[in-house]
């Protein structure tokens, strides 16, 4: 049994309605498992999954990303009823780490489309030669700092980092209301991190605070002081948002840090986590999409990009999935509630993303070199 949905391949990360052809595939993406009902068993499982190896003619399009099940499952069905001839495949990964493969593979790349991260990553990836240059038509939409160079990405989405608490056991007015406030001694030992190095949202974070400190005083000192003091209270460096998310529940740590759209899905999903935005403004991660460069499947590519940025497709990623959309041109009014609070409610960080793109990947080196676990109790603590 095992040998034969090998043979059509699964996913890393989640298992998919559908099964990919054996055919086209490359070799070192994991392909999609279908769903497969009770009632088949035995010699009849076998047969089903060879024949559905066999069976589907439509073009791949591989998509590394870090959004989560939840927005591109919707995506993919989106876009699928729209272009029935293309297969969407998705792989689910830490934005760094689309990063870092997309740059191990770029002499050969099995992806079509890198969809979600940071701008500050993705400025990488163009200064990398990882992107092709598209322009989609919501192009002009999207504010000037959303816009990569050469029309090599576009923002999507705004991404809010937030302060997350455990609601069983701290209260809103208890809990950390500024970045400040998680250095308390009330809190040491009890401050659960994503792990900085596979997180884009981490890593702007982080580097918000290094820049924080060089605007006050001149240098980085001061930022990577405060980073050290974290590391003190910090109990643990966990290795993914999921995991993160349970252990907070659990109370195996009472707070953290997170992105929002992440909170709000849990939060439907009935995980007991609150949060808040720090009074002193929080970073609002430009979350952009780009066409791989030497794609298998520019044309599918484009028209994945173009469809991720049209009306219909913010407005249900808004609606179901809980992601603040990029367009400026969209009127307030079609916005879901949540949407209309989180922009009365939230106090935008002063943040050189510039400044982020240039010099962040040297920062998180010296960080992880000379910060993580160094903290007064901070050693031992997982990577």
């Amino acid at each position: 049994m095992k040998e034969a949905i090998a043979e059509c391949g699964m996913r890393n990360a989640e298992l998919k309605g559908k099964v990919e052809p054996l055919h086209e595939a490359p070799p070192d993406i994991p392909h999609s498992a279908f769903r497969i009902p009770h009632s088949l068993v035995g010699a009849t499982l076998l047969l089903a999954l060879f024949v559905a190896c066999r069976g589907d003619r439509r073009t791949p399009l591989v998509i590394y990303s870090p959004h989560g099940r939840d927005l591109l499952t919707l995506l993919e069905r989106g876009f699928e009823q729209l272009h029935p001839d293309v297969d969407v495949r998705w792989l689910d990964m830490g934005s760094q780490e689309v990063y870092d493969r997309l740059r191990s593979e770029r002499a050969n790349p099995p992806a079509d489309v890198w969809f979600g991260g940071p701008s500050t990553i993705f400025a990488r990836g163009a200064h990398d030669l990882l992107l092709a240059p598209f322009r989609p038509s919501w192009g002009g939409a999207i504010g000037p700092h959303g816009r990569g160079p050469g029309d090599l990405y576009f923002a999507a989405y705004e991404t809010p980092a937030v302060i997350v608490y455990a609601e069983q056991a701290v209260t809103a007015a208890e809990a950390p209301q500024d970045w400040d406030d998680l250095l308390q001694p009330r809190w040491r030992g009890k401050v659960l991190i994503r792990d900085p190095l596979a997180s884009g949202t981490m890593r702007a974070v982080w580097g918000m605070i290094i820049e924080r400190g060089l605007k006050q005083t001149g240098d980085t000192t001061a930022g990577f002081q405060w980073l050290r003091r974290l590391d003190a209270q910090t109990k643990e460096y966990v290795l993914n948002g999921p995991l993160l998310d349970q252990k907070i529940v659990r109370q195996e740590g009472l707070v953290t840090i997170w992105d929002l759209p992440d909170i709000l899905l849990n939060r439907r999903d009935g995980l007991q986590l609150g949060y808040l935005f720090p009074k002193s403004g929080t970073p609002v991660i430009e979350d952009a999409i780009g066409v791989v460069r030497d794609a298998r499947h520019p044309a599918a590519a484009r028209a994945f990009v173009e469809y991720v940025g049209s009306v219909d497709a913010q407005l249900l990623a808004t609606r179901e999935a809980y992601r603040l959309p990029a367009r400026l041109d969209l009127p307030v009014d079609s916005l879901p509630p949540w949407a209309r609070e989180v922009r009365r409610a939230m106090q935008v960080a002063e943040v050189d993303w510039d400044l982020l793109a240039a010099r962040g990947a040297d920062w998180m080196r010296y960080w992880d070199e000379n910060v993580r676990g160094k903290g007064e109790t901070g050693k031992g603590k997982g990577r």
